[in-house]
């Protein structure tokens, strides 16, 4: 009797356009034999699962389910003609909507190019992305025919601008994605850092006031005044385009969504190592850095300069330092004085000439 009911069931007629489900009969050369119900059989030939990776045809077995395109309803002259390709298209639509309407990120893979951007498989429906619209070129890679060839078979993510059903048309921006992405990763990088830690980071880019510095979704600034201990004229002659570097965290300013980095916070202030390099007595080489009326200045390494007051320079009397030094003199100074607290050493040129001679107190 349940036969016969299920027999005596309305069959339910096939049209061109529908999505239907079936079960696979059959996987051969021809293609793929499904029953589409009530023993009507439908056939997917291999030019329409051209979307499907190989990996995936091969995976599907006797028995399985499938939904497929309509192209043509069965007849005398055969099963009906399926595909796969636009089952998964017409589908597709669907989710590129629904992602318009959310302003949600799709993923994607570049099929092909031409003079005004890429062809863009996405969801199996084809979809385009204009030229500036595509992540930055990289002028070093080769002209943008070349540039845009080496990315073909790339997945990509990108943000829908347009989807309109009706003219076939999708249109994406790989840029917008990759904005939208950093500001996620900025906002997400923004609640991990702490002050105090030390980070990893990539050199962005370079200015005439600091460091730009990549730390994986958010980029820090390394003011000049942060790059090292010693007086900086250029960041270039500290670091350089793309070097990878670890950096300290100054301060993490939410609400601003600013970083601030130092480079030199990662290495000893210098003068927090003189007393343990430096004694009182000692001999060492200096280079002379300034003349004033009341001395000169000598560099002794990095930061640590000192002074050679005008009374240390010579046993004689001098109206001005230039009559014995000139800046740039590199010359023998006994130590007579460290306050590393306070940041100064007092320096003799005379007394490095005489070791004899008492140190000032």
């Amino acid at each position: 009797m349940a036969e016969l009911l299920r027999e005596s069931e309305p069959i339910k007629t096939v049209r061109r356009g529908d999505i239907v489900s079936g079960e696979v009969m059959r996987i051969d050369g021809d293609g793929i034999l499904v029953n589409i119900g009530h023993k009507a059989d439908g056939l997917i030939p291999p030019r329409e699962m051209r979307t499907v990776t190989p990996e995936a045809v091969a995976a599907i077995q006797r028995g399985d389910e499938v939904y497929a395109y309509v192209i043509r309803p069965d007849s005398d002259e055969g099963p009906a003609l399926l595909s796969l390709d636009r089952a998964r298209s017409e589908q597709g639509w669907v989710v590129l909507q629904k992602a318009l309407d959310t302003n949600a990120l799709i993923d994607g893979t570049i099929t092909g190019y031409n003079k005004g951007g890429v062809v863009v498989d996405v969801e199996g429906v084809q979809g385009f992305i204009p030229l500036s619209q595509l992540a930055p070129i990289d002028r070093n890679a080769g002209d943008q025919e070349q540039v845009l060839a080496q990315r073909v078979g790339q997945r990509i993510k990108a943000q829908l601008l347009e989807v309109n059903r009706r003219r076939n048309r999708v249109i994406l921006s790989e840029r917008q994605a990759l904005q939208q992405k950093r500001e996620q990763d900025k906002n997400r990088l923004l609640e991990e850092l702490q002050e105090g830690q030390v980070r990893k980071g990539r050199v962005s880019g370079i200015s005439s006031f600091g460091v730009f510095v990549d730390l994986g979704g958010a980029d820090g600034l390394i003011h000049i005044s942060e790059l090292s201990w010693t007086q900086v004229g250029s960041p270039e002659e500290v670091v350089k385009p793309g070097q990878t570097i670890e950096v300290f965290v100054l301060k993490v300013d939410k609400e601003n969504k600013k970083i601030a980095l130092s480079l030199r916070r990662l290495a000893p202030e210098p003068w927090a190592t003189v007393p343990n390099k430096y004694l009182v007595g000692q001999v060492v080489e200096g280079t002379i850095t300034k003349l004033t009326n009341f001395g000169a200045f000598a560099k002794l390494e990095d930061s640590i300069e000192g002074l050679v007051h005008i009374s240390e320079l010579s046993d004689r009397i001098i109206q001005h330092p230039k009559e014995v030094v000139n800046v740039g003199d590199k010359v023998q100074l006994k130590i007579i004085k460290i306050e590393p607290e306070r940041k100064r050493l007092g320096l003799s040129l005379k007394q490095a000439l005489d070791p004899w001679a008492a140190p000032v107190q």
